[in-house]
């Protein structure tokens, strides 16, 4: 075990050290209600094994999070009756590939990350540049 996924506290948490909310949790899966939600029955998914980043997860954990997410997503529409179910993996406030699942109400007033505009030739070069990294 490295020192980084000692200090992790979603390896914590998955490992049964720290006490968590567990709403599910498989072999390799862990989900668990967000301590600080957007709204009630915010969960969050993590893979058991420490990922940093989605994009260093292997396919299987990315197909398999993502099908869990949407059985978690079917399990609050109907258990909250909610208006619909985001999903968000922004991942940064805490080192470990995690996805919120947060229940969402029409005039809830939540609103996504703020947005920018493109300057001018902004957008065909960000294109340009990740069209020539596929």
């Amino acid at each position: 075990m490295t020192e980084q996924t000692n200090s992790c506290i979603f390896c914590k948490l998955a490992k049964g050290e720290i006490p968590c909310s567990k709403v599910f949790e498989d072999k390799n899966f862990l989900v668990f209600l967000d301590i600080k939600p957007v709204s009630h029955g915010h969960l969050l998914i993590i893979p058991k094994k420490h990922i940093v980043w989605m994009q260093e997860a292997d396919d299987k954990t990315i197909g398999d999070i993502f099908k869990l997410t949407k059985k978690m997503m079917l399990a609050l529409k109907k258990s909250l009756k909610c208006d619909y179910v985001q999903e968000s993996v922004v991942g940064n406030e805490v080192p470990h590939f995690h996805v919120h699942v947060i229940p969402r109400y029409n005039g809830d007033f939540f609103r996504n990350f703020p947005t920018k505009e493109y300057k001018e030739s902004e957008a065909k070069k960000t294109l340009e540049k990740i069209k020539k990294a596929i």
